[in-house]
């Protein structure tokens, strides 16, 4: 129905005892809310009123006092509500405590613009904190952010859309031979040796390595299961499900390190269906820190020629480039490697010097093997007075001078 001569359509203005004009409208919700701040004159705060309403028309209206909630409290409620692993959750925490409530936690959600997000990352960097840490720290704040605006409506629009700010430079991590593999292998203690060589050929991470049991390990199919992972959290080690639903997976050895795990299993595991296959020496899980000290680490990797600063986990990296050498598609790599994305499986099928080489040597062996029926062809037609033309008028491609060139190659 149209308004009434005089009556506006949306909201309404009136004029104050102060000669000044204030604009009222009903929200969404029902409630009634007036502009923050009153007006020179009728017009514009009929103006005002007009942006309004076109933001409830285009669903980008968003209640005023919502955007006064504060990052900190919203902040720490994100975390507490998401569905996370326990070590994510810790690691989102320390995030949250270390790098974003100290400079923005007073803020409040409509108050965070750009201009804060830039201001509030120099000064991370400046104050010494990692870019690799600012990146972590910026994605955090981001999908916390994110919440507010796409599900809860808290504001209108998410500050960290700042290109760039979300990706760091990650150097190539080292990439240990076979021989290195093995001979690190050599230089463990002896209940150690298989947790390297079954690291390297089986691409487990050690956090689902050092929660294997027995009952997971079928020798006679040469596999082992990944139905769980064990975490290190601050206070304590905690078993719980793999690091995604295709880190859950069945894993199919190599022969090396099916070997290993046969003999180890034989030797330092016992025969219950739920014993740890991998545990320190007084029979306790592993931690990744006891171990390296337990070990030697560092001399080992010494003395085997190991790159600096490899790391345990750079151990996966040697199967998984192995198996992208053997020409396994991209969905058998994020199998094998328990990855829901192609990125890191793409990241091993990269095309490098070896495998080049690899594929050149088999194209000989084709191209040679071509050639040789070519000149076998030739001899068969060589007392023939002219040589055959193909269908298109040209001559055949048998028995010419450079498929016997290749032929003696």
């Amino acid at each position: 129905m149209a308004a009434s001569k005089g009556r506006r359509r949306f909201g309404n203005v009136r004029r104050l005892p102060s000669g000044r004009f204030q604009a009222r409208y009903i929200g969404p919700d029902g409630l009634e809310r007036k502009a923050p701040h009153t007006f020179d004159t009728e017009r514009q705060a009929g103006k005002w009123l007009t942006v309004v309403e076109s933001e409830i028309i285009k669903g980008e209206w968003a209640a005023p006092e919502s955007g006064e909630i504060k990052l900190e409290v919203y902040g720490r409620k994100w975390i507490a509500e998401r569905k996370l692993q326990p070590r994510s959750r810790e690691n989102y925490e320390d995030l949250f405590r270390l790098h974003i409530c100290p400079h923005l936690g007073a803020l409040a959600l409509g108050a965070i613009k750009p201009q804060t997000i830039r201001t509030w990352r120099r000064t991370l960097l400046d104050g010494g904190t990692t870019e690799p840490q600012a990146v972590k720290a910026y994605s955090l704040l981001r999908a916390i952010l994110n919440t507010a605006v796409k599900e809860d409506e808290l504001i209108r629009q998410n500050p960290c859309r700042i290109p760039g700010y979300d990706r760091y430079h990650t150097p190539e991590r080292p990439v240990a031979t076979v021989a290195q593999v093995l001979a690190l292998a050599e230089r463990m203690p002896a209940r150690f040796s298989a947790l390297v060589v079954v690291a390297a050929f089986s691409g487990l991470r050690w956090g689902e390595l050092a929660a294997l049991r027995r009952s997971d390990v079928d020798l006679a199919a040469g596999t082992v299961r990944v139905p769980r992972k064990l975490a290190a959290l601050r206070n304590r080690m905690e078993f719980g499900p793999p690091k995604s639903e295709a880190s859950n997976r069945t894993v199919t050895l190599p022969a090396a390190a099916r070997t290993a795990i046969t003999e180890h299993l034989a030797e330092y595991v016992g025969e219950e269906p739920d014993a740890m296959v991998f545990t320190g020496d007084k029979g306790a899980v592993l931690r990744s820190g006891n171990f390296r000290r337990a070990v030697g680490w560092a001399a080992a990797l010494r003395a085997t020629g190991m790159p600096a600063g490899f790391h345990f986990h750079d151990l996966r990296h040697t199967g998984n480039n192995l198996a992208a050498a053997t020409g396994a598609s991209t969905r058998d790599l994020m199998h094998r490697m328990g990855h829901a994305s192609m990125r890191a499986a793409l990241i091993y099928q990269h095309a490098n010097s070896e495998r080049d080489r690899e594929i050149a040597d088999g194209m000989d062996r084709r191209i040679a093997k071509q050639a040789k029926r070519a000149t076998a062809s030739a001899k068969g037609t060589a007392k023939r007075p002219a040589r055959e033309t193909g269908s298109d008028g040209t001559a055949g491609a048998t028995g010419t001078p450079m498929a016997r060139k290749i032929e003696d190659a």
